[in-house]
């Protein structure tokens, strides 16, 4: 049982403790700030021990062999690094006071009544003191949870709730909600969590652990076993969830989940590059993270597929057209086989080796591993001829079988090896060849459109395209199975073809997945048109779908105006409702004719003035010329995915780059354009709403042209 901590008296030892008095109980000349601070630098000073006991270690001797030796000093190395102590990020943010009743006379019974109040502070991870007492809880911890969930409606046991506020690493302010007040129930906003949020945002993506709300609290806790898809809009923080959700998963199962690994995918690296922190700040270090790209980086991609083919070859009809074409290299023998063991000779008819073919199609079991389950079948039909001949063959005898000449020839005729990437080779490249497995799958013209003009010569010569890529990975599961992993985070899966669902679901077929994503910010021509059709071809049909429609980042106003989107763009899609009003939050400035780029220099110069980072989004094909123009007028820029600082806080961010980044200030360039810079209208819209939500203070909008009607 976990126990409070006296702070700032020192640990008593025993099994209770006592608490820190509720600020009205403090002695005149109290300061209760001056005490939550002094609790702070005595959890630092206890994590350091933690830190050096275990730096202290002394591993001589202690392991049967290198090998153990070398695991064991990793894991301690691991150790280490999971309890540095980040001086710019709070040890603890919040604080819960319990009360409980006890029995009269009871050791902790208050003088005036028979209560015991019982305290937590709740942090990033776990710090205890020498004697082993908490002093603050992971926030993972179950008794961690009424942190975010304790309301005055359902106090869930907390007299008081506590948030502090934080410059630096310094406590500078706290607020205190008392959950036993009457009232009529309606909750206060608590201001530190306002300004939590609105924090200005200077570097990488942080975690959201002090601010997580009830509704992402019940996702980030659900259990290992099930699949959660979260549909969320602009600033509901869906990201933050999931990634959140990976380290409480890690700290609730982290024996199982060791083993079988987990993964975050995102849509590309400068995304992974932004998310990055978050993991390590709350003391994960063993997640990976990557793109669907790299996961199936199995050739080098230097082609490019227009749409209509890239639809072609992203649909989950692929997936049969791969299977049969695999299967068009098994064939049937001709003659009989015959094995010489010594002096006799076995035969085996052709016809019974035929049945022997068909059973392992039949099973469905990968290709590679039916190529490696024939040799055995045949020594068996082998050993059964053996035993009728009044022979005692054993184990040993059956393998020499499948090892015979004979027997590897044959299965090299009939059950050849394949290789994946002149598989989708062939099948690119020779009409014939892909009109025959395709056949009552696919039309002409979708067959035309996979066609390369010019077959190439080979897997190297080819120029081989991303959907080209997630094809070889499709043969190469079918040949021989991918490795599962515990459990996969998918980030931006609104964009994903179905066989990049597939890819991604191979990787997590026997764990589990967190699906995260908005069908209002689909922006390739195959994006996702509904959660059940995307989550069947990951093949978790089952995965509970949750809708966050509370939006904490983007302004009440900028998404009430991206809003207007959205019966073009996602019909019956519920609408963010922002729990943040900021009056002038938008600014429609209309530039005179060729004046667009200035127009755009002096945004950026007024967004600069405030605190905290600014985002300049431009058309794909404006980007150089707005480069220059900030260049021109002393402005450097970052790319996407860098990381900004105090001295270089502006970011050129092409509109198609722009999805899961979130800047303070974001000047969004010529709206038309980043409609008219995608293939279709709806991907164009799609693409603009993604822009117009990613500032969290204030969005300036410059345009020249006149804005797409859907606007208003």
């Amino acid at each position: 049982m976990l126990t409070p901590h006296d702070t700032p008296e020192p640990a008593t030892g025993t099994a209770t403790g006592t608490a820190t008095p509720h600020p009205a109980e403090v002695p005149p000349g109290g300061d209760p700030l001056a005490r939550e601070r002094a609790h702070l630098a005595a959890s630092r000073a206890a994590l350091r021990a933690m830190r050096e006991d275990v730096e202290s270690l002394d591993l001589t001797d202690v392991t049967a062999n290198w090998v153990n030796a070398a695991v064991l000093n990793a894991q301690v190395e691991e150790r280490i690094k999971s309890l540095a102590d980040l001086s710019h990020t709070p040890l603890f943010f919040g604080r819960l006071d319990y009360v409980r009743e006890v029995s009269a006379g009871e050791e902790g019974a208050a003088p005036d009544g028979p209560h015991r109040a019982e305290r937590f502070y709740i942090g990033r991870r776990h710090v205890h003191d020498p004697a082993g007492d908490p002093m603050v809880i992971d926030w993972r911890a179950p008794v961690s949870q009424p942190f975010y969930q304790a309301s005055r409606t359902n106090p869930l046991d907390v007299a008081l709730r506590r948030r502090f506020g934080y410059t630096g690493g310094d406590i500078t302010a706290y607020e205190d909600e008392d959950l036993t007040a009457s009232g009529d129930g309606a909750e206060a906003t608590s201001r530190l969590l306002q300004q939590e949020i609105e924090r200005p945002r200077v570097g990488p993506m942080r975690d959201i652990v002090a601010t997580i709300q009830p509704e992402q609290d019940e996702i980030v806790r659900s259990g290992l076993s099930g699949t959660v898809c979260v549909q969320g809009g602009p600033g509901t923080g869906k990201t933050a969830v999931g990634l959140h959700r990976v380290a409480y998963l890690l700290y609730a199962h982290r024996e199982r989940l060791a083993r079988t690994g987990t993964l975050v995918i995102g849509p590309n690296d400068s995304f992974l590059r932004y998310i990055e922190q978050v993991l390590p700040a709350l003391g994960e270090l063993a997640v990976h993270q990557a793109t669907v790209d790299s996961l199936v980086a199995h050739v080098p991609v230097t082609g490019a597929d227009p749409a209509p083919t890239a639809i072609v070859k992203g649909d989950a009809r692929m997936a049969e057209v791969l299977r049969r074409a695999l299967r068009s290299h098994v064939g049937r023998p001709t003659e009989s086989l015959v094995v010489v063991r010594g002096s006799r000779r076995w035969r085996v008819p052709a016809d019974e080796i035929a049945t022997l073919i068909e059973e392992l199609l039949a099973r469905g079991i990968r290709y590679g591993a039916a190529r490696e389950a024939l040799p055995q079948r045949i020594a068996h039909a082998v050993l059964i001829r053996m035993e009728q001949a009044g022979e005692a063959p054993d184990d040993r005898v059956q393998n020499a079988v499948a090892r015979d000449r004979a027997v590897k020839a044959l299965v090299k005729a009939v059950w050849p090896p394949v290789d994946p990437a002149k598989l989708v080779l062939r099948l690119l490249g020779d009409a014939d060849f892909l009109r025959t497995h395709s056949a009552d799958l696919l039309t002409d013209e979708e067959r035309t459109a996979l066609l390369w003009p010019k077959p190439y010569r080979g897997v190297k010569s080819a120029r081989w395209s991303a959907a080209d890529a997630v094809l070889i990975d499709e043969a190469r599961d079918l040949v021989e199975r991918t490795p599962s992993l515990g459990h996969v985070v998918l980030d931006e899966a609104q964009d994903l073809s179905p066989m990049q669902y597939r890819a991604v679901g191979r990787r997590c077929s026997t764990g589990s997945a967190t699906v995260l994503g908005d069908l209002a910010q689909g922006t390739t021509a195959w994006a996702t048109p509904a959660w059940p059709e995307a989550l069947h071809h990951l093949g978790k049909p089952d995965a509970h779908v949750e809708e966050l429609t509370a939006g904490f980042r983007v302004p009440r106003e900028v998404i009430a105006y991206a809003s207007r989107l959205l019966p073009a763009i996602a019909p019956g899609l519920a609408e963010v409702r922002s729990v943040r009003e900021s009056p002038g939050s938008l600014r429609l400035v209309r530039a005179g004719e060729g004046a667009l780029l200035p127009g755009l220099v002096e945004a950026c110069h007024a967004a600069l003035t405030h605190e905290g980072s600014t985002g300049l989004i431009v058309p794909d094909p404006l980007v150089e010329a707005a480069r220059e123009a900030l260049v021109g007028a002393g402005l450097s820029a970052l790319a996407p995915g860098e990381e900004t600082r105090a001295d270089a806080r502006l970011t050129l961010v092409p509109a198609s780059l722009a999805k899961g980044l979130e800047y303070d200030y974001v000047v969004l360039a010529e709206p038309s354009a980043v409609v008219e810079a995608e293939p279709t209208r709806g991907a164009g819209l799609r693409r603009l709403y993604v822009g117009l939500t990613r500032a969290v203070s204030g969005l300036t909008v410059v345009h020249e042209g006149e804005l797409p009607e859907e606007l208003g």
